[in-house]
């Protein structure tokens, strides 16, 4: 009786054993193996994490996360100033500081759950209107304040948005053309070649990838 109770255990746990084995050897690493197959073969720069390359080859990011561009924090800052050469992203304390060109440092991600009658929120809005009238006003244009879109002061839900809308870039244009020297003709040029339209014509709204135009602007002002 007693050899047949460990007999049948030995069986159990043999069988438990070998199930475990190629489970593991079929879930663990046949199917990870298959599936980075064939996202490879498939789908190679979003399996690699959509990734944004400059001119000389060296990542500067992806394309699904977005950055911000500021310069150095000062001594007793509370924030840092937006570095105004470049082409600003959706307001967010999502989006970790950083230049052109360098890895993001991420910081949090999320929105800031304010009803849209919360009067802090309207002064944020309120506030950030003003700043984005008075950085992009140049010697030679004036912003209008009613001109402003919606994205360039509100964040979005995940406040790691890539991208702004083409009336945000567009607003950019004259400041990013007078702090870099260029002809006006030639940033709004480079707007309209990183503009992306509707999916399939008619889904989700047109956009502008922020990384993407502040790595071509980079080579505009490296070739001018």
């Amino acid at each position: 009786m007693t050899n047949n109770t460990v007999g049948s255990t030995a069986r159990v746990l043999g069988a438990g054993l070998r199930a475990l084995l190629v489970l593991t050897l079929v879930c663990g690493v046949a199917y990870p193996l298959a599936v980075t197959g064939a996202a490879q073969a498939l789908f190679h720069d979003r399996a690699n994490g959509s990734e944004i390359k400059d001119a000389h080859g060296r990542v500067v990011g992806s394309s699904l996360i977005g950055q911000r561009y500021d310069l150095p924090p000062k001594d007793g800052e509370e924030a840092p100033a937006p570095d105004l050469r470049w082409f600003q992203p959706r307001p967010s304390n999502g989006l970790g500081t950083n230049s052109v060109n360098t890895q993001y440092a991420l910081l949090l991600s999320g929105a800031t759950n304010r009803s849209g009658d919360n009067e802090e929120l309207i002064r944020w809005v309120k506030d950030a209107r003003a700043a984005v009238v008075k950085d992009n006003t140049t010697a030679t244009y004036e912003v209008n304040p009613a001109d402003v879109p919606p994205d360039a002061v509100t964040s979005s839900g995940s406040g790691l948005d890539p991208h702004i809308s083409p009336a945000h870039a567009k607003l950019q244009v004259h400041r990013v053309a007078d702090r870099n020297g260029l002809d006006v003709r030639k940033v709004r040029t480079l707007v309209a070649d990183h503009t992306t339209g509707r999916l399939l014509g008619f889904l989700g709204e047109p956009r502008v990838n922020v990384l993407e135009l502040n790595t071509a602007l980079r080579e505009l002002t490296e070739h001018s």
